[in-house]
């Protein structure tokens, strides 16, 4: 992908967020804002692999997979409650099947690869950046699910948000990330960076507006 286009995209995808958290945050708004949050994460995944570097065979049968086993994980979760918990999905984000919105599958592929991009910078063995990229999903989701409830994403059926839920999400990820360090293909993305940080800036600034709109 030309540097050119670089700089262009990065604008566009940060003015996308801070729309998003504007927009959320404004009742008249707040309907349109999480009509769009489909469309933002399909669009952020296609910036996102404009840029990426290398693609084999394996890069393909590791987006297919990402996606469908984050799907099917989810799916299980949902019927069964014994993957993250008792939870079930709401209307915002889109288009369900078997009561889990497909648009879920996009965003496990996104969040594995931005963060096994990140984690392959590291001067680690293959085990340990597995393991920190992981986590570091698992802190990312930390931010997300009050956000998430807030605004109809899921609902939790359970007085609190399980701990297994986060012991669940690292375990998936666990195993997608190792596939994704496993097969051979470049883990090189410019973008993957920024757009993890734009993930967790948006889910941090909600949270910190939910905080301070409650005292």
């Amino acid at each position: 992908m030309p540097d050119r286009l670089y700089r262009p995209v990065l604008i566009l995808l940060l003015l996308a967020y801070t729309a998003g958290i504007v927009g959320l945050q404004v009742p008249t708004w707040a309907p349109l804002f999480r009509s769009l949050v489909p469309f933002n994460l399909l669009g952020s995944l296609f910036f996102l692999l404009l840029f990426h570097t290398d693609w084999k065979p394996s890069f393909l049968f590791y987006c297919a997979l990402a996606t469908v086993l984050g799907f099917l994980v989810e799916v299980l979760g949902v019927h069964t409650g014994f993957v993250f918990g008792n939870y079930a999905y709401g209307a915002t984000l889109g288009w369900a099947l078997w009561e889990v919105p497909l648009v879920i599958g996009v965003n496990w592929l996104m969040l594995t690869y931005c963060c096994g991009v990140i984690c392959d910078r590291f001067t680690l063995p293959v085990y340990l950046k597995t393991i920190v990229a992981a986590s570091l999903m698992v802190l990312l989701d930390v931010l997300i699910e009050p956000v998430a409830v807030r605004m109809d994403f899921w609902t939790w059926l359970e007085p609190s948000i399980p701990i297994r839920n986060y012991l669940g999400w690292w375990i998936v990820s666990l195993v997608i990330l190792g596939i994704w360090y496993g097969l051979p293909f470049r883990k090189q993305n410019r973008l993957a960076l920024p757009l993890l940080l734009l993930q967790f800036l948006f889910f941090a600034v909600n949270n910190i507006v939910f905080f301070l709109t409650s005292l």
